[in-house]
Protein backbone atom coordinates (compact mmCIF):
# COMPACT_ATOMS: atom_id res chain seq x y z
CA UNK A 1 0.00 0.00 0.00
CA UNK A 2 1.28 3.39 -0.95
CA UNK A 3 1.50 6.55 1.14
CA UNK A 4 -0.04 9.69 1.21
CA UNK A 5 0.84 11.25 -2.16
CA UNK A 6 2.71 14.35 -0.65
CA UNK A 7 1.45 16.59 -3.39
CA UNK A 8 -2.08 15.62 -2.06
CA UNK A 9 -1.18 16.80 1.58
CA UNK A 10 0.13 20.27 -0.02
CA UNK A 11 -2.97 20.87 -1.51
CA UNK A 12 -4.75 20.55 1.30
CA UNK A 13 -2.97 23.02 3.51
CA UNK A 14 -2.88 26.02 0.89
CA UNK A 15 -5.87 25.28 -0.82
CA UNK A 16 -8.53 27.43 -0.42
CA UNK A 17 -12.77 26.36 -0.26
CA UNK A 18 -14.00 28.43 -3.50
CA UNK A 19 -17.59 28.54 -2.33
CA UNK A 20 -19.93 28.45 0.57
CA UNK A 21 -19.94 29.72 3.90
CA UNK A 22 -16.30 28.99 4.17
CA UNK A 23 -15.15 30.61 0.90
CA UNK A 24 -11.17 31.25 1.57
CA UNK A 25 -10.79 28.88 4.28
CA UNK A 26 -7.92 26.48 3.98
CA UNK A 27 -9.23 23.23 3.62
CA UNK A 28 -7.45 21.82 6.43
CA UNK A 29 -8.90 24.59 8.48
CA UNK A 30 -11.98 24.05 8.00
CA UNK A 31 -14.46 22.83 10.54
CA UNK A 32 -15.39 18.88 11.27
CA UNK A 33 -18.97 19.38 11.36
CA UNK A 34 -18.65 20.97 7.83
CA UNK A 35 -17.12 18.05 6.23
CA UNK A 36 -19.01 15.81 8.17
CA UNK A 37 -22.08 18.04 6.05
CA UNK A 38 -20.28 16.82 2.89
CA UNK A 39 -20.13 13.38 3.62
CA UNK A 40 -24.09 13.13 4.75
CA UNK A 41 -24.91 15.22 1.50
CA UNK A 42 -22.38 14.20 -1.26
CA UNK A 43 -18.81 15.51 -1.74
CA UNK A 44 -18.25 17.77 -4.83
CA UNK A 45 -16.88 16.19 -7.96
CA UNK A 46 -13.24 16.32 -9.29
CA UNK A 47 -10.43 17.10 -7.14
CA UNK A 48 -12.24 19.33 -4.40
CA UNK A 49 -13.98 16.48 -3.98
CA UNK A 50 -11.10 14.23 -3.19
CA UNK A 51 -9.42 16.70 -1.26
CA UNK A 52 -12.23 17.57 0.97
CA UNK A 53 -13.26 13.64 1.39
CA UNK A 54 -9.04 13.15 2.18
CA UNK A 55 -9.27 15.94 4.67
CA UNK A 56 -12.17 14.55 6.50
CA UNK A 57 -11.35 11.38 6.61
CA UNK A 58 -7.71 13.12 8.46
CA UNK A 59 -9.77 14.37 10.81
CA UNK A 60 -11.77 11.48 12.35
CA UNK A 61 -8.95 9.66 12.44
CA UNK A 62 -7.15 12.00 14.20
CA UNK A 63 -3.95 12.31 11.94
CA UNK A 64 -3.90 16.08 11.55
CA UNK A 65 -0.15 16.11 13.14
CA UNK A 66 0.62 14.77 9.23
CA UNK A 67 -0.45 18.66 8.04
CA UNK A 68 1.87 20.30 10.80
CA UNK A 69 5.20 20.54 8.87
CA UNK A 70 3.43 21.35 6.00
CA UNK A 71 1.67 23.91 7.69
CA UNK A 72 4.53 26.02 9.31
CA UNK A 73 6.25 26.04 5.78
CA UNK A 74 3.11 27.71 4.33
CA UNK A 75 2.92 31.45 3.54
CA UNK A 76 0.23 33.96 3.72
Amino acid sequence: MEGPNPQLLVDLVTMKMPFGKYKGTTLCDLPTYYLEWFAKEGFPNGKLGMLLSTIFEIKINGLEDLLKPLKSKRRF
